[in-house]
């Protein structure tokens, strides 16, 4: 059974712009450099179009993976988000309990994470410890550089 993957509505359109992108740039791009090193001559001592190739193999890969994303993909209105706990998509602010300092963080799927942005994934350590927390809960996460103790401050959407 297939995995759903819960997305914004922002989220899914830089999907389906990236798939769009990678079917007509990426391939031409490919195609290009697979008739430039057809081009040289002898394909079996070509290294150029070997790997233009295999460039062409990981292009069709990708696309393959990402309409695999996008056909399991499923939007969530963030309008109907409850924010008496920690949800996906839901924007956490959380205090570490040890040092005092604040963060704040959305809980995206796995594509959409990106840390500059404060978007974390909702399969990280820091997201699943916070799942199903409400206002004024700690929890202890054990993060890469040990244990540490949070509190959540604030939920919104």
């Amino acid at each position: 059974m297939a995995e759903f993957t819960y997305f914004t509505q922002e989220g899914l359109e830089k999907l389906k712009e990236e798939l769009i992108q990678l079917k007509s740039q990426g391939r031409a791009n490919i195609a290009k450099q697979i008739a430039e090193a057809r081009d040289k001559g002898d394909l079996s001592e070509n290294a150029e179009y070997d790997a233009a190739k295999e460039a062409q193999g990981l292009l069709e890969l990708k696309i393959s993976k990402l309409e695999e994303v996008l056909g399991n993909a499923r939007i969530i209105d963030e309008s109907k988000l409850d924010t008496s706990k920690v949800l996906a998509l839901s924007i956490v602010k959380i205090r570490n309990v040890k040092n005092g300092a604040e963060m704040s963080y959305q809980l995206v799927s796995e594509k959409e994470a990106d840390l500059k942005s404060g978007k974390i994934s909702i399969k990280s350590p820091i997201a699943k410890g916070l799942l199903g927390k409400s206002v004024g809960d700690k929890t202890e996460i054990t993060v890469p550089s040990g244990v540490i103790e949070f509190e959540i401050i604030e939920i919104s959407r």
